[in-house]
């Protein structure tokens, strides 16, 4: 029997698959396809990985390790929700919910001294920032807008802000010192094994990582980023907003880059509050309230301290001298520097270019910002756009072209898989990366407090990687260019593979070419004026971050981009989109009963979740593939997807009118006459009750809910949340 892996994964999606999931089993049930789900949620990984000190009736499978066994194998389908990326400040909530539902997990301990504290901190490394995508994605990313997403955002525009030739927005980045400036690369000949070992100024050496598998052909990078000149850069931005008159912020990516990151997210905190930390830091330190953490967790703590009302006058006096601060929620006083994973770059800066380049400042008033991304790898796309939105005003959605992505990601590729291999410095001295012959490839003198990392891309998902490049550029006609910097050691590498692999390739009269990533930007917003579509083919890290800019512009939200990932032995990832915005949803439904999550994502990935087990031979799948398609369309051209506000469909309204649109299409369709007779008296019956349901979804919003749980809900009382109408529930259970 075909089998699909749904995953349970955590907030809005994790809700929305409450009322959808019930509606998926029944539909594919009456294809011959079975639906398991897997839970790889927060709390589920929590657990797992520390079920042995759990009794065994609390204990939980380690399913990530089973899904990334599965996603090497050619019966892998799987449909994967997103989840969250922990950041420290989560991770802490995570715990002390767990504790109080009765789960003896133990604390995140900061600076853990025992042995065990130590070993409890490694299990909770390895749950902490973007640890499930590397693990399921065995092989590359093509995430493209389906046509009748974009064909909705043509016949209904998203709102766009207003583009002042006098804008005072830009993008602020070190240019030097940096991650990009400083990186080294080398392509290993042989397998091999490779040693990371900083060798001090009075010859000490300090092994920091050892015993580093690489393959033959493998591409191995190293760099770092200069704390002193992070802390100048930092001083002069905080001065330059507040002589400006714009909003200050910072733009990273502290769950993905989780160790380099917060580390950094710190360095800002600090910038923002010379005084308070010249005075206070180092009894903060001492009382574990890490400026890493954010804002928010040292206020948090202030209370405990004899003197915290003292340090609290010292933020609120430094907050009132130095620039506007931009917010994230200005009725709540939450700040840009509250929570590292809060202000996420991939998602805030495309929506702060969407809004005429604005963010929210302290007053509630939208103004001009000075976004900082302090590494300048890829902070130049930004700008490129904002330059062009300056000069050309903001983006037309009912004319724009769309740019998809092509993503290199397979097995860990490039800065997201670099989390074991980066270290924030201890003291002076020199890094070397030496190999089993104990031969120096790589080195670099630092200073304490620098942040060093390395990263691989292996051979085989590169050679995968120019491949799916041109088959995508084949089906859609369209000009492909891969976004390397020939100033990036790296990416130089890189675009010496691709011109060798392009060779193995039919390429005659494809449009395929290499810029730097500023170039290939310039390149494909003029090509978008036009209304014409441009393939970014790019690393991992641009991938993330062009598939939310562009589809942010292109269609509202990169929630409606379909995420396919061909993976390399053949079985299939099918992931749902971004979810950047789902602790917001969250936050509505405890208050209002109403979740705005939309899944088109999720019916984008099932549609073909199905078309994989239909290639497979199953044709009844290939028929509820078609036939969710052009449910998903009528969807759209209908204006049945979740609103904004209570009294109007939400995402559990959207799942039924999916449901009555596809039971019809499947009843009216002729290819398969069995599902035609299995679903018309499911389609004649919803279409009957239509408006009773449509009360009833509808009739229970306006009221807070509990759900017993935020990282580990209760699954009696979301269940009760998210299937409201008995109406519907009935109709649904009689395909099971």
């Amino acid at each position: 029997m075909a089998k699909i892996i749904y995953t349970h994964t955590d907030e809005a999606p994790l809700l929305a698959t409450y009322s959808l999931l019930p509606v998926i089993e029944a539909f594919a049930s009456t294809a011959g396809v079975e639906v398991e789900t897997r839970d790889i949620s927060l709390a589920a990984r929590m657990l797992a990985a520390f079920a042995d000190k759990l009794p065994t009736d609390q204990q939980v499978p380690d399913a990530l390790t089973e899904l990334g066994d599965l996603a090497k194998t050619p019966e892998a389908n799987i449909i994967k929700l997103p989840n969250i990326s922990a950041s420290v400040p989560q991770l802490k909530a995570a715990v002390k919910e767990l504790q109080a539902q009765g789960f003896a997990v133990p604390d995140y301990v900061d600076e853990p001294q025992t042995d065990e504290e130590k070993d409890n901190r490694a299990r909770f490394d390895k749950i902490k920032g973007s640890a499930v995508n590397p693990v399921l994605r065995e092989g590359n990313s093509d995430r493209r807008a389906p046509l009748a997403v974009k064909n909705y955002a043509r016949k209904h525009p998203h709102s766009m802000g207003t583009w002042s030739a006098d804008s005072k927005t830009r993008v602020a980045t070190m240019g030097h010192d940096d991650f990009r400036t400083n990186e080294k690369s080398v392509v290993l000949p042989a397998d091999d094994t490779l040693t990371i070992t900083l060798v001090g100024e009075d010859g000490t050496e300090k092994v920091l990582k050892q015993s580093l598998p690489v393959l033959a052909g493998e591409v191995v990078d190293a760099t770092f980023l200069n704390a002193a000149k992070l802390d100048e850069f930092l001083a002069e931005q905080v001065a330059a907003a507040k002589a400006d008159g714009v909003l200050f912020s910072v733009h990273l990516k502290a769950t993905m880059m989780k160790v380099s990151d917060p580390i950094i997210f710190g360095h800002v905190v600090k910038a923002f509050f010379p005084q308070t930390f010249a005075q206070y830091g180092a009894q903060l330190d001492e009382a574990g309230l890490s400026a890493n953490n954010g804002l928010a967790a040292i206020l948090g703590g202030l209370d405990k301290l004899e003197n915290g009302a003292e340090i609290k006058a010292s933020f609120d006096k430094e907050i009132a001298e130095g620039p506007a601060l931009a917010m994230v929620n200005s009725d709540k006083g939450i700040t840009n520097l509250h929570v590292p994973s809060d202000v996420i770059v991939d998602a805030s800066m495309p929506a702060m270019i969407r809004i005429g380049g604005h963010m929210w400042g302290p007053d509630g008033a939208e103004g001009d910002t000075l976004a900082v991304i302090p590494d300048s790898s890829y902070a130049g796309v930004y700008q490129t756009v904002i330059e062009d939105c300056k000069a050309n005003g903001a983006y037309d959605p009912t004319t724009m072209g769309s740019v998809p992505n092509v993503g290199l990601m397979a097995q860990k590729a490039e800065e997201y898989g670099s989390h074991d291999k980066t270290f924030e410095i201890p003291f002076a001295g020199t890094v070397k990366v030496t190999n089993a012959a104990g031969d120096v490839l790589m080195e670099h003198a630092v200073e304490a407090g620098d942040i060093w990392r390395a990263c691989q891309a292996k051979d085989a998902p590169i050679r995968d990687w120019v491949k799916l490049a041109v088959t995508r550029a084949r089906a859609s006609r369209t000009p492909a260019i891969f976004w390397l910097d020939p100033e990036r050691a790296h990416d130089r590498n890189l675009a010496d593979k691709v011109r060798t692999y392009l060779k193995d390739y039919d390429t005659e009269g494809l449009t395929i070419e290499i810029m730097s990533p500023v170039e290939a930007t310039r390149y494909s917003v003029d090509r978008i004026r036009k209304g014409e579509d441009t393939i970014s083919v790019t690393g991992n890290v641009l991938r993330d971050y062009n598939t939310d800019l562009f589809p942010i512009l292109e269609v509202g939200t990169s929630a409606k981009m379909l995420s396919v990932v061909p993976l390399m032995n053949g079985g299939g990832l099918f992931e749902t989109g971004a979810g950047g915005s789902a602790p917001k949803h969250v936050q509505q439904l405890l208050e209002e009963n109403y979740l705005r999550w939309d899944s088109l994502g999720e019916f984008m990935a099932l549609a073909e979740s199905f078309r994989h087990e239909a290639n497979k031979g199953n044709t009844q799948a290939g028929v509820l593939a078609d036939t969710l398609d052009k449910a998903t369309e009528a969807l759209l051209d209908q204006n049945k997807g979740p609103a904004r506000k209570v009294g109007q469909i939400d995402n559990r309204g959207s799942h039924f009118w999916l449901a009555n649109f596809w039971a019809n299409e499947l009843a009216s369709q002729t290819e398969d006459a069995a599902l035609a007779a299995a679903f018309k008296p499911v389609a004649d019956e919803l279409a009957a009750n239509a408006e009773t349901i449509d009360a009833e979804l509808i009739g229970v919003q306006g009221r807070s809910v509990d759900l017993g749980g935020y990282y580990r809900p209760d699954d009696a009382k979301t269940t009760a949340v998210m299937r409201p109408s008995e109406t519907f529930n009935t109709i649904i259970a009689k395909l099971a």
